[in-house]
C-alpha cells in the first residue's frame, strides 16, 4: 500500500511509552545514576565521557532502528545501509571495518552482544524492550574489557512498581513498513515481569531488500529476600533479510533503488534464529559487602546465500560474569572497590557451498557441493579491579586495571581433510590500566581528566593467510587515551552542557587488505591518531505546566589521521582515517503540551567521509531533517491511547547512508563504495494500553 509512495499516512504508530503518558522529566541529566559499572555513580561525578539515552529519547524516533538515536550522540556514528547492514563507530574506532561493527563491545543487561572475536550486532533488538542505553566512549570501561572504541550497554524495560498493563501497537510506513507489537507487564512488591512480541516487515526502498523479523522478549526480577534478588532475561529473534549490497557512484546518483547486479541475480539474503539467555543474582551481605553474578548463553543458526558462495553457520557460546564489591573508609576517606571477571567460550562452525545461480538464471541461489568446513573455538577472559575514592568532598578519584586473554583455535573438518588439524593461537596477556579525576568546581559543575589504555584483537578472519593458516605474527591494536572535559548545569538547572577534548594514540594498527570479493587478510601496518572535541547543549527554554520547550545541540569535530601507515608499496602516513566523517552536528527542538500533544524535530549534518586510504575519493556531506508529532489521550476513560505521525529525510536528500571502505572494482567494474539512504519516507500508527 505504501511501497514507493510519498503519500501522507493517516495513522502512524509505535510505542513511545508503555502507558502512553507524557511525563515531565524532573531529573536532570547530570543527576542520573549510571547502571552499567559495578560501582554505581552519578553521571556528573564520572571522570569520563558517558552518554545516556532514555526510553523517551528512543520514542522520539520511528521506533524501528537505533540509527537516528545514536547519531545524536557526539562522537558516535551509526551508518545504516539497510535494516540489517550497519556499522557503529565511536571516535573513529572501527571505521575501517568492512561489513559490521567491531572494536566496540555491547551488552544487554550484562549479557554480551559481542561475539568472541569482537563482532557486535544490536540492530535486531526490539527497541520497545529497551529502557535505557549507556555509552562509554573510549577505553574507559575497565570492568568491560577496555575496548578501544568503548562500550554500549543496553538495559531492558521494567514494569512500573505495583502496576500491571497490556499494550497493543501498530506502525505503518513507506516502502511496505509494518510493525505490530504486543506487550504486557506485571509488578508487585517482590516480582517484576515485562514481555513483548514484535513482528516487523518492510519491502525496502531498494530492490532485493525485503526484511522480516520476529522478536520475543521476556525480562523478570524476583526479590528472594531483603538482601537477594534474582533476574532473568530471554530474547528470541527470527530474521530473514535480503541484501541489496553496495553500488557504485554512478548508480548512487542515477539509480539508487537498484541492487548490486550479482546480489540481485543470486537473490542474496541472510536468515537466522537467535537466542539470548541470562540469569543473574545480586546479594548484599552487609552495608560493606555485595556480590553480583550472572550466567549467560547465546545461540545462532544462520544461512546466507551470496554471489561467491552459500554460507551455513552456527554459533554457540556460554559465559559467566561476576564481581564482588567492598565499600568502606580508607584513611577516613570514602572508597569502593570492585573485583571481578568475565569469561566466555564460543564455538563457531561454518560450511561453504558453491552457489550455482548462474546455471539457472532468474531462479536465485542454488546450493551446490560443499567445498569448505571449519570449526573455530574462541575463548575470552577478562579480570578487572576497579576502585573509586573520594579524596575530598570535591575531588573524586577513579582507577582500574584489567587483564585480558583472547585465544582462537581452528580445525579444518572438511571431509577431504582427514587430518583435521587444530591450530591454537593466543595474543597473550593484555594489561589495561586507567586513572581518572573529577573535581567539583561548584554546585552542579565538574571538570574531569583521565588516562586509559585499551586494546582490540584481530578477528579470526583477519588472522588467516590466503592459504587458510593462522598468521601468528599479528598483534592486537593497543592505544592510550587522554581526556579533559567539563560537565555543568547553569541557570538553576535549565541548561546542561558537556564538552570533552580527547586524543587516542593507537599502534599496531590492524588493516584488512582485500584479496578477493569476500576475502581479507589482516596485517599490522602502522599507527593512527584520533583527536577531537565533543559537545552537548540542552536548554529547557520554557518549562511551564501548559508547555515545555527544550532545544538541544550536539556535535563532534574530528581530526583522525594515520600517523604511520605503509601498506605494501603505498605510504598513507598523514592521510585522514578512512570511513569516518570529519564533522557531525545535530540540532533539534522538543515540544510537549499539557493536553498530550508533543512535537520532536532533529536536523542532523554529516561531514564528508574519506572512502579510501589514499584519500582520493570522498563521500558528499549531507543533512537530514526528521519530524515526529504525537498525541496521547484516554479512550473510553480506561484505554490510554497514542497516535503519532512522522517523516524521515523530510528534505528528500540523496545521500550515502553507509560506505564500504576501500572498495575495489574487479575487472572493469567501478568500485562499489555506497549504500544509498532512503528518500523521504513517512511512518505512523497508534497504540492502546490498559493499566490494571
Amino acid at each position: 500500500m505504501f511501497k514507493n509512495s510519498l503519500s501522507f499516512l493517516l495513522f502512524l504508530g509505535s510505542v513511545t511509552a508503555v502507558f502512553g503518558q507524557i511525563k515531565k522529566d524532573t531529573i536532570a541529566l547530570s543527576e542520573i545514576t549510571l547502571k552499567g559499572s559495578p560501582i554505581k555513580n552519578v553521571l556528573q561525578n564520572t571522570a569520563s565521557s558517558v552518554a545516556v539515552i532514555t526510553a523517551a529519547d528512543i520514542a522520539k524516533s520511528d521506533g524501528i532502528i537505533l540509527t537516528p538515536v545514536l547519531n545524536k550522540i557526539s562522537g558516535v556514528t551509526m551508518q545504516q545501509g539497510a535494516l540489517n547492514t550497519n556499522r557503529i563507530t565511536i571516535r573513529g574506532i572501527g571505521a575501517r571495518s568492512q561489513f559490521g561493527t567491531t572494536k566496540i563491545k555491547a551488552y544487554f543487561d550484562g549479557i554480551p552482544l559481542t561475539s568472541g572475536e569482537g563482532d557486535t550486532t544490536i540492530d535486531d533488538l526490539d527497541l520497545a524492550a529497551i529502557e535505557k542505553i549507556e555509552i562509554i566512549k573510549g577505553p574507559n570501561s575497565t570492568s568491560f574489557g577496555s575496548g578501544l572504541g568503548g562500550v554500549i550497554q543496553l538495559f531492558s524495560k521494567e514494569t512500573p512498581l505495583l502496576q500491571s498493563f497490556g499494550n497493543a501497537s501498530v506502525t505503518f510506513g513507506s516502502f511496505g513498513l509494518l510493525q505490530q507489537r504486543l506487550a504486557a507487564g506485571y509488578s508487585d512488591s517482590k516480582t517484576n515481569v515485562f514481555t513483548s512480541f514484535t513482528d516487523l516487515e518492510s519491502d525496502g526502498f531498494r530492490a532485493n531488500s525485503s526484511y522480516k523479523r520476529k522478536t520475543f522478549n521476556l525480562h523478570g526480577k524476583q526479590r528472594l529476600s531483603a538482601k537477594g534478588e534474582l533476574s532473568f532475561l530471554g530474547t528470541f529473534t527470527r530474521l530473514k533479510a535480503f541484501i541489496p549490497s553496495s553500488i557504485n557512484e554512478s548508480d548512487l546518483r542515477n539509480n539508487p533503488e537498484i541492487a548490486a547486479t550479482t546480489w540481485a541475480a543470486t537473490q542474496g539474503f541472510e536468515s537466522y534464529d537467535k537466542f539470548l539467555l541470562g540469569l543473574a543474582y545480586d546479594h548484599r551481605f552487609s552495608e560493606k559487602w555485595s556480590i553480583q553474578a550472572s550466567l549467560f548463553s547465546n545461540f545462532k543458526d544462520a544461512y546466507e546465500p551470496r554471489p561467491f558462495d552459500i554460507l551455513e553457520d552456527r554459533t554457540s557460546s556460554v559465559g559467566i560474569r561476576s564481581n564482588v564489591n567492598y565499600k568502606d573508609q580508607l584513611f577516613s576517606l570514602p572508597f569502593e572497590l570492585s573485583l571481578g571477571t568475565e569469561l566466555l567460550t564460543e564455538q563457531y562452525d561454518f560450511t561453504l557451498y558453491r552457489n550455482l545461480y548462474q546455471s539457472q538464471p532468474g531462479q536465485g541461489s542454488l546450493q551446490g557441493d560443499a567445498f569448505s568446513a571449519i570449526k573455530q573455538n574462541r575463548k575470552y577472559s577478562n579480570y578487572f579491579l576497579q576502585m573509586e575514592l573520594w579524596l575530598s568532598q570535591k575531588l573524586h578519584l577513579e582507577s582500574g586495571l584489567a587483564l585480558n586473554t583472547t585465544s582462537y583455535s581452528l580445525q579444518n573438518v572438511f571431509e577431504n581433510n582427514s587430518s583435521g588439524q587444530k591450530m591454537p593461537f593466543t595474543f597473550g596477556n593484555v594489561w589495561s590500566p586507567r586513572v581518572g579525576l573529577s573535581y567539583k568546581v561548584s554546585n552542579g559543575k565538574n571538570i574531569f581528566a583521565s588516562i586509559s589504555n585499551g586494546f582490540s584483537v584481530p578477528s579470526v578472519a583477519e588472522t588467516l593467510t590466503p592459504d587458510g593458516q593462522i598468521n601468528t605474527d599479528l598483534k592486537p591494536e593497543v592505544g592510550w587515551n587522554y581526556e579533559l572535559g567539563f560537565k555543568g548545569n547553569w541557570l538553576k538547572n535549565k541548561v546542561y552542557t558537556e564538552v570533552t577534548f580527547y586524543t587516542t594514540q593507537i599502534k599496531n594498527l590492524l588493516v584488512a587488505r582485500r584479496t578477493a570479493e569476500d576475502q581479507f587478510v589482516g596485517i599490522n601496518a602502522g599507527s593512527s591518531s584520533h583527536s577531537g572535541v565533543e559537545f552537548l547543549f540542552n536548554y529547557k527554554l520554557l518549562e511551564k505546566t501548559q508547555l515545555q520547550i527544550t532545544p538541544y545541540l550536539s556535535g563532534a569535530v574530528n581530526n583522525f589521521k594515520f600517523k604511520e601507515f605503509i601498506d605494501g608499496d603505498a605510504d598513507y602516513s598523514g592521510n585522514q582515517l578512512t570511513g569516518v566523517p570529519e564533522t557531525q552536528f545535530n540540532i533539534g527542538v522538543d515540544l510537549n503540551t499539557k493536553n498530550g500533544l508533543s512535537l520532536n524535530t532533529s536536523f542532523r549534518t554529516m561531514g564528508k567521509i574519506p572512502l579510501n586510504d589514499s584519500n582520493t575519493k570522498y563521500s558528499e556531506r549531507y543533512s537530514l531533517l526528521e519530524i515526529k508529532t504525537t498525541y496521547v489521550f484516554t479512550l473510553f476513560r480506561i484505554l490510554q491511547t497514542e497516535l503519532n505521525v512522522g517523516i524521515n529525510n523530510a528534505l528528500d536528500t540523496k545521500y550515502a547512508a553507509n560506505i564500504l571502505p576501500n572498495a575495489v572494482g574487479f575487472g572493469t567494474a567501478a568500485p562499489r563504495y555506497f549504500y544509498p539512504g532512503n528518500p523521504v519516507n513517512y511512518y505512523g500508527g497508534f497504540s492502546v494500553s490498559y493499566v490494571f
